[in-house]
């Protein structure tokens, strides 16, 4: 990737679902509440390429905020292998083999047949590289953008996890000459008036600290 990039991080909606429930990719999005896909859609640049994971949530949230997102896989969630579909809850009570062990080192440890947050890591920094330059919008996951804020603020991968990203907040991230910069992380946008945000170009200059 050549060229400074600004990156708009959308999660997706909430997941029409059972909560504590680890998600397959086939899951809906819940969109019913339409005045908070309104605000986002209005604090997203007009002009941008759009990305998403190929889960059904994100493409429906994407295509719900009028977007026709390029499908990424590198974007997708952390793969959970054989828990997927099943409760949290559940596999602990029901003494699920490596459940436990797993939540010991969360970062690293693999569930059986799945990846590691660090495999997500190194997956997302594989998608970020293929991103055009200019301003895209990225309707991803939790783990994703989890993810680009590890690449972005160089932290150790079990840091990153502390970072809360609630459904339909937006993280704003750019990659500019001279390195990465972060300018908002997991920003509700529900009740905020309509302002510069939407057509903003972010400052390319400034010295360590503010980038």
């Amino acid at each position: 990737m050549e060229g400074e990039s600004f990156l708009w991080l959308v999660r997706h909606a909430a997941v029409a679902g059972v909560d504590g429930m680890i998600h397959s990719a086939n899951a809906p999005a819940e969109l019913s509440d339409r005045a908070h896909l309104d605000a986002v859609r209005r604090h997203l640049p007009s002009e941008a390429a759009s990305y998403a994971s190929p889960a059904r949530r994100t493409i429906e949230t994407a295509r719900a905020l009028g977007l026709d997102p390029v499908l990424m896989a590198e974007f997708a969630e952390q793969d959970f292998g054989a828990w997927t579909g099943h409760r949290h809850d559940d596999l602990a009570a029901g003494g699920e083999e490596g459940y436990a062990q797993f939540w010991q080192d969360p970062a690293r440890s693999r569930p059986p047949g799945g990846e590691s947050f660090e495999d997500q890591v190194a997956r997302t920094r594989l998608g970020l590289l293929k991103l055009e330059p200019g301003p895209s919008i990225l309707v991803v996951h939790s783990g994703t953008i989890r993810a680009a804020l590890c690449i972005a603020l160089d932290i150790d991968v079990e840091a990153a996890l502390r970072f809360l990203v609630q459904p339909l907040s937006i993280t704003r991230i750019d990659r500019l000459r001279n390195g990465w910069r972060v300018v908002s992380v997991n920003q509700s946008v529900r009740n905020l008036p309509e302002i510069a945000l939407r057509e903003e170009r972010p400052e390319t200059k400034g010295g360590p600290g503010e980038r």
